[in-house]
C-alpha cells in the first residue's frame, strides 16, 4: 500500500479521509497547523504539527519519507471571512499551496488529490451543476480554489503532475462509528447549527424565506463526509494505478431546503427546534444541486448515505456523544 501525506488531515473532511485511508491499509502522515484542526481527530498514522508556509518543514517531510501521493484539505473556508480578510485566504490557499506543490516537484511526488468546491461555479446558470458548468466564483474563497485548480493544471502540463480535483457540495454528517464529526468554531454549517439548537433549546436563523423554491428557503445538496472520503480513496487508487488526471463533482444530486433540514432534525432528535426568519444573505443562490454522475460512472463511486435522514442521523449520534466527551475546545476550529 501507499504512503499518503494528508495536509489538513486533522480537520473535518481531512480526518475522515485519514480514517478511511488507514482502514484500507494505506500509511498516512498528517500535517496540520491545528489553527482549524483537532489533534484528537487523528488517531492513527504519523502526526506533524506544522504549516505549508514552513518550506523547510515540507522539505524535511519529503526528504525523510517516501510519499506516494498528497491529499490537500488545508484551505481556509469561511466565505464571509474571505471577503473581509482576502489577504489571509490568498496567502494560505494559494501561496502556501504553491509551497506544497514546489516541494512535491522537488522530491518527485507526482500524485495530488485536491479538495476544491462548488463555490468555483458561482451563481448557477443551469441545474443540476455539472463539471462543465462555467466557473465564475463570487467571493475570494471560491476564487482561491479556482486559482489553485488552474495552477494544478499548469503544473500537470509543464511538470507531469497527476491530479484528482474534487468539487464538493455541502459536506455533512459524521463518522458512522461516532469517533469523529463536525465541530467548527465559529460554526456556519446548517446541520450542526440545527442539532446544537436541538440540544440547547436554541434558535436557528433562516436567512431568506422568499426564494423561488417550494417553501421559500434555500435548497442545498448534502453529501456525507464519509462518502467524500471514499471518493478520495478511489481517486488515489486511480492515480497510483496509472490512471488519468480528472475533475469530479461530489454531491448526492438531491436538494433539501433549510426548512426540510429542520423538519428532518426534529424527527430524528424528537425535539421541537425553534427558528427565526432573517433577511437574505448576499450571494446565496436559491438552489445549489450537483450532478455527480461522472464520479459514479468513471470512478465507480457509490455514495452510501443517500438520504438526508441518514446524514443527519450520523451527525446527531456524534453530537450526542461529543457533548459528554472530554473534547478539548482549545484545539477546535
Amino acid at each position: 500500500m501507499s504512503t499518503v501525506l494528508v495536509v489538513g488531515g486533522a480537520g473535518y473532511i481531512g480526518s475522515h479521509a485519514v480514517k478511511e485511508l488507514n482502514r484500507q491499509g494505506h500509511s498516512t502522515i498528517v500535517l496540520d497547523s491545528l489553527i482549524y484542526g483537532h489533534r484528537e481527530a487523528v488517531s492513527s498514522g504519523i502526526f506533524i504539527h506544522g504549516d505549508m508556509a514552513d518550506t523547510a518543514l515540507l522539505d524535511r517531510i519529503f526528504s525523510e519519507n517516501t510519499i506516494d501521493a498528497v491529499m490537500h484539505f488545508a484551505a481556509f473556508a469561511y466565505v464571509g471571512e474571505s471577503v473581509t480578510d482576502p489577504e489571509k485566504y490568498y496567502f494560505n490557499n494559494v501561496s502556501n499551496t504553491l509551497n506544497l506543490l514546489k516541494a512535491m516537484r522537488k522530491h518527485r511526488c507526482a500524485n495530488f488529490i485536491f479538495s476544491s468546491t462548488c463555490a468555483t461555479y458561482g451563481v448557477p446558470v443551469e441545474m443540476p451543476i455539472t463539471e462543465n458548468h462555467p466557473q465564475n466564483p463570487i467571493n475570494p474563497y471560491g476564487r482561491t480554489k479556482l486559482m489553485v485548480e488552474s495552477i494544478i493544471k499548469d503544473f500537470s502540463h509543464a511538470y507531469g503532475l497527476k491530479y484528482m480535483i474534487f468539487r464538493y457540495f455541502n459536506a455533512a454528517g459524521a463518522d458512522p462509528e461516532g469517533a469523529i464529526g463536525e465541530d467548527h468554531d465559529p460554526e456556519t454549517h446548517l446541520i450542526p447549527l440545527v442539532l446544537r439548537a436541538a440540544m440547547s433549546d436554541g434558535t436557528v436563523k433562516i436567512f431568506g424565506t422568499d426564494y423561488d423554491t417550494p417553501d421559500g428557503t434555500c435548497v442545498r445538496d448534502y453529501i456525507h463526509v464519509t462518502d467524500l472520503a471514499s471518493a478520495h480513496i478511489l481517486g488515489l487508487n486511480r492515480l497510483l494505478s496509472g490512471g488519468d488526471s480528472d475533475i469530479f463533482n461530489l454531491g448526492n444530486g438531491n436538494g433539501y431546503s433549510v426548512k426540510e433540514v429542520i423538519d428532518c432534525a426534529e424527527k430524528i432528535t424528537g425535539k421541537k427546534i425553534k427558528s427565526e426568519a432573517q433577511g437574505r444573505r448576499a450571494g446565496d443562490p436559491p438552489v445549489l444541486v450537483g450532478d455527480a454522475e461522472k464520479a459514479v460512472s468513471s470512478l465507480g463511486w457509490a455514495p452510501e448515505f443517500a438520504t438526508l435522514e441518514e446524514i443527519v442521523s450520523t451527525a446527531w449520534n456524534w453530537h450526542r456523544q461529543s457533548s459528554t466527551a472530554s473534547f478539548h475546545r482549545n484545539t477546535l476550529i
